[in-house]
């Protein structure tokens, strides 16, 4: 049976137990993303009577329970692991989705993917300390990408520079598909600009 959420077995022992005192015949445990591939993205862990089971669940056997898996949310749950760690106060259940966010991306991917994917892991990050972000609007069939800025970026006198220096420089060097880029924010909103 296919795994799609890595379980720890002291995580396991202590969800079977948790199941154990609801006293309900056939519950289980539904793992699912909000607002996956979002910067909102939250990974979720909830009791799921039988009742509740969606049609396009998937089910992750385990030895001890049974546990319910959104099929939507599966691309974004790819290198999870959900754990338990003892301690003397008894112990806290752990949730790790690096991809909740932005789904893992291979060379294999689409180019829009692999666009966010960079955007999200490597561009974004570094904008945040002004405030901002970039989004992928379009690719257009000539390979201009085609970016919005946000936050502190919309309006800053040093957007020119960080889009040609920053943003176009890692986009053509990582994906051989971008050609150029583009910027269509309305930069005559200033009001949460970084640099005025």
């Amino acid at each position: 049976m296919t795994t799609y959420v890595t379980i720890t077995p002291d995580a396991e022992d202590y969800l079977a137990q948790l199941l154990e005192k609801q006293n309900v015949e056939g519950m289980a445990v539904r793992v699912f993303i909000t607002q996956p591939g979002t910067k909102y993205a939250e990974t979720c862990l909830a009791y799921c009577r039988p009742d509740e089971v969606h049609a396009s669940d998937v089910l992750q056997g385990m030895d001890k329970l049974r546990v319910f898996v959104e099929a939507m949310s599966i691309p974004y749950l790819e290198e999870s692991v959900i754990d338990f760690a003892k301690d003397r106060m008894g112990g806290q259940l752990t949730i790790k989705a690096p991809n909740a966010k932005m789904p893992k991306v291979t060379s294999d991917s689409p180019v829009d993917e692999r666009i966010n994917y960079l955007l999200y892991t490597e561009i974004n990050p570094g904008l945040a300390a002004h405030g901002g972000d970039v989004s992928l609007v379009e690719l257009t069939d000539d390979g201009v990408a085609v970016l919005k800025f946000g936050g502190g970026c919309q309006g800053c006198s040093a957007v020119d520079m960080t889009l040609k220096d920053g943003v176009e420089a890692s986009l053509i060097a990582k994906i051989p598909e971008v050609k150029a880029v583009r910027d269509v924010t309305d930069h005559t909103k200033a009001d949460n600009a970084y640099f005025k």
